[in-house]
């Protein structure tokens, strides 16, 4: 249990605490990145701890299937967080979260957006991954979901979406499509083999 976040326990404070580690660790030149993909993005002091994260340095990607309260890309505020959404056939209710703690790489998931009523007001658990070998796996997965260019809408800080397209003769890279394929998205479609440890292991520092 010690090990567990739990709602409304100490969800929203531990998850807060790591979003601020980030910030210290950026400030103090050590890797720091934050990728959160869920359903909804809505608590507002999480959103606070975020945009103070972006100006401390932390790179940032959100993916966010539905509601988002946060605005990404405002000049002095949140120059730093992306935020996309992947729709497509199937409800994106997996819930992951990664940080780079310094180089000591964490992962966690579980059943709880960043929402008030998850936090607050649902009994909700999300549980590391310590199993360091399953890392590759969960980088893939989100390696997916940033290069998609199909079904990814890129959130502005005006609020609105645009939709991803493949440029001319780039191959299109849909998330439930290759997920389909395989769903960790280690085998590319085109030649059903699998991905090299090191290439899925690469998150791309912007998209």
């Amino acid at each position: 249990y010690r090990k567990l976040l739990v709602a409304p326990a100490n969800m929203r404070f531990r998850f807060i605490e790591m979003i601020n580690r980030e910030a210290a660790n950026a400030r103090e030149g050590k890797p720091a990145r934050i990728i959160a993909k869920m359903n909804a993005l809505v608590d507002t002091e999480t959103i606070e701890t975020l945009y103070a994260a972006s100006q401390a340095g932390v790179e940032i990607d959100l993916i966010v299937r539905g509601i988002c309260c946060l605005r990404p890309g405002i000049p002095g505020v949140s120059d730093r967080i992306r935020v996309v959404s992947i729709v497509g056939r199937f409800l994106e209710h997996s819930r992951l979260f990664y940080f780079a703690n310094g180089g000591d790489e964490q992962f966690y998931f579980g059943s709880a957006d960043w929402m008030p009523r998850n936090f607050d007001r649902r009994v909700e658990a999300v549980a590391p991954v310590d199993d360091v070998s399953l890392h590759v796996r969960l980088h893939s997965l989100l390696n997916v979901c940033l290069a998609d260019n199909r079904q990814a809408w890129d959130l502005a800080a005006d609020g609105t979406y645009t939709q991803r397209m493949p440029r001319d003769g780039e191959p299109e890279r849909a998330t439930h499509k290759l997920l389909l394929v395989d769903p960790w998205g280690m085998v590319k479609p085109a030649d059903q083999r699998p991905v090299p440890a090191t290439e899925s292991a690469r998150f791309p520092e912007t998209h």
